[in-house]
């Protein structure tokens, strides 16, 4: 979590609010944000340290919550990351180190938490992890390597169903509609989702309302959804199952 328009911000405070016990992480020059948003939520949640490329972290993280709950029911991946250079050029003539950045970032995280985690899952007698998602089905204007990278996570986190499965560990992904967060305003031409997505989607879209994606990930956290896993659900309005 970020800030307070983070989406992840919007899913710890319906968490809170269904009677969950939160975590929060937050990295680098971001961990001082994180904290500060984390006193407008209900009990301030304490705040680990995380950054995915640094493996000692996820180590950290693991004996914090281990020495906390002794288990864990529930994850939520929020982590995603490109450089600039991935961003609004088209992907033609990216350099690999920028793209390996935004695979390790965004997709290779899951797996890297999700393993770290798993013992804390095995003694809970499973649970559920659960990863914001932007559909990459398409190709999206200004979105660039980051959709690959989307497209890597909804992969990665099939094979992660298959692989966690037995010991009753779901994983599912949460394909929001676009909401102005700090993550969207990175992405150039973030403005022209915000023209066309409430007119083409059914049942509308608010760009400035995390709630139903909330919603969503605390449903698919909770245990309502005891056979569900390797799934997308779309919160974006329809908009994904309407043509031009």
């Amino acid at each position: 979590m970020l800030t307070e328009s983070s989406l992840a911000f919007a899913v710890a405070r319906v968490a809170l609010e269904e009677g969950a016990e939160v975590v929060l992480t937050g990295a680098g020059r971001g961990l001082a944000l994180t904290r500060r948003a984390a006193r407008r939520l209900p009990g301030t949640p304490d705040v680990l340290e995380l950054d995915v490329t640094e493996p000692g972290h996820v180590v950290s993280v693991r004996q914090a919550l281990e020495t906390r709950w002794g288990a864990l029911d529930g994850l939520l991946h929020a982590i995603g990351y490109a450089p600039p250079a991935c961003l609004g050029q088209g992907v033609l003539g990216t350099s690999w180190a920028d793209v390996a950045t935004a695979i390790e970032v965004s997709a290779y995280s899951l797996e890297l938490l999700a393993a770290e985690l798993r013992p804390l899952f095995v003694a809970a007698g499973g649970g559920s992890v659960v990863g914001l998602d932007f559909d990459a089905s398409v190709a999206w204007p200004g979105y660039d390597w980051m959709g690959v990278a989307k497209a890597a996570l909804e992969s990665l986190a099939r094979y992660l169903a298959r692989d966690l499965g037995p010991d009753r560990i779901r994983v599912n992904l949460v394909a929001a509609g676009p909401i102005r967060t700090v993550a969207a305003r990175s992405v150039p031409g973030f403005s022209s989702f915000e023209d066309v997505w409430g007119a083409r989607a059914p049942l509308g879209w608010n760009v400035t309302d995390a709630e139903p994606v909330a919603r969503a990930c605390v449903a698919l956290l909770s245990d309502l959804f005891p056979a569900t896993t390797g799934e997308i659900v779309h919160v974006d309005g329809g908009y994904h199952a309407t043509g031009a």
